[in-house]
């Protein structure tokens, strides 16, 4: 199953990581993509690094978080890989990513990071997901969906999950709030208080003391409703920064998304260990499409602000920032590998392509791999070197790889 405005995968067979020049027998096993630009998701790394976590926060669960696509990765293969890995809970954003697993067969439990409209406890219902709640109307709407029952007419109370706003402020019941939530939950019979959680804003940065205090309040919350009576089964805090780097935070589940996907958590962490048993999924790839030879003063791409000093070999890509090739990466620094060699990318994005100043007499030719996230012999461009570039983070970059952008699994 497909989610509706992403690829399919389009074949199993991978571009070689290394390769220069593939032969065209090797481009058309590749895929039967049309435009010859692909990301290449290592399945194999999914489930290398879900292994890798479950075993860093063992006695604790491993909740592989698999919202926005799975960050660009493809939610389904994603899930199953990670669960084969180790992994023994997902966690999605939205009903609909809820519900596309579901439709794929996958049966583990699916935790809804944030309370459903109230128009949506049906199917969280009826899609057997484990919704979030931290409104007095979020329970009573989901109380109503459960006692209608889920779709097989089972009548097994629904599992429950409160969270508990510590100093985030996006989401979530104030601690005070969470007490209310709680009791309101335990005390219906069609509902199963399961879980009591919070999201730590901070926690990669180890040495800021938030994370603490966000850890103290949680389980302040837990101390008073088991003086009540109430033991939600788990409590949860950590993120892939919580679970890193603050053991004490790991209690009975952690919630793992960037560091699922081999990338650590804030740049300052990368290559630090335990990032570093780490190993990344996607990369980002494209054929040189046309070479031209351009004479010395000439100006490249919109705004001609990119001047070539020498004539040069100048190469087209066929990505742009319709793909997700952030526009101002041109203006910054941002770097292509072609041949293992790095070159600038000269002057601005455009929306289908970039082009690439590869110097003069460069032995550049069409249908030559360009890479512009992952490794092509000892290079590699990483997430977190564009982010740096660009000012953001390598979240966006790689969750901003489009839909347009064939997924080609090995």
């Amino acid at each position: 199953m497909t989610a509706p405005g992403r690829p399919a995968t389009l074949g199993q067979q991978a571009q070689p990581a290394d390769a220069e020049r593939p032969s065209p027998a090797a481009v058309v096993s590749a895929s039967s993509r049309l435009r010859p630009a692909w990301a290449e998701i290592d399945l194999g790394a999914i489930r290398h690094n879900a292994s890798v976590l479950a075993e860093l926060v063992a006695p604790a669960g491993l909740c592989a978080v698999v919202k926005a696509w799975a960050y660009g990765h493809g939610p389904v293969r994603v899930a199953q890989a990670a669960l084969a890995g180790g992994a023994t809970w997902l966690a999605v954003a939205l009903v609909e990513e809820g519900r596309q697993l579901r439709t794929a067969g996958i049966t583990a439990p699916v935790l809804l990071l944030s309370e459903p409209a109230t128009t949506a406890m049906r199917e969280v219902v009826r899609s057997g997901l484990t919704p979030t709640v931290y409104s007095a109307e979020g329970v009573a709407a989901l109380a109503v969906a459960a006692r209608d029952g889920a779709a097989d007419g089972s009548r097994t109370p629904t599992p429950v999950h409160v969270k508990v706003d510590t100093g985030m402020h996006r989401v979530g019941a104030t601690p005070e709030d969470a007490i209310g939530v709680a009791l309101d939950v335990a005390s219906r019979p069609e509902l199963r208080l399961e879980g009591l959680w919070t999201h730590f804003a901070v926690a990669d940065e180890p040495d800021s003391p938030e994370t603490a205090r966000q850890l103290s309040q949680l389980l302040a919350v837990a101390d008073e409703l088991r003086s009540l009576g109430i033991e939600p089964a788990l409590l949860h805090a950590a993120n892939s920064a919580g679970a890193l780097y603050h053991p004490e935070a790991r209690l009975g589940l952690v919630r793992c998304g960037i560091a699922l996907y081999g990338l650590a958590p804030a740049v300052a962490l990368a290559g630090e260990a335990p990032a570093d048993r780490l190993r990344r999924a996607l990369s980002l790839r494209a054929q040189v499409s046309f070479v031209k030879t351009v004479q010395a003063g000439e100006r490249l791409s919109y705004g001609l602000r990119y001047e070539v000093p020498v004539p040069s070999v100048v190469a087209t890509v066929p990505l742009g920032y319709a793909d997700g090739v952030t526009r101002s990466l041109g203006a910054t620094g941002g770097q292509v590998l072609i041949g293992g060699r790095r070159y600038p990318i000269a002057g601005t994005v455009t929306m289908d392509q970039i082009l690439v100043d590869c110097g003069p007499d460069a032995d550049v030719a069409v249908g030559d791999v360009a890479v512009l996230l992952g490794r092509q012999g000892r290079e590699e461009i990483t997430a977190w070197e564009w982010a740096g570039r660009t000012g953001s983070i390598a979240y966006e970059v790689i969750c901003g790889v489009s839909a347009r952008v064939p997924r080609v699994y090995r």
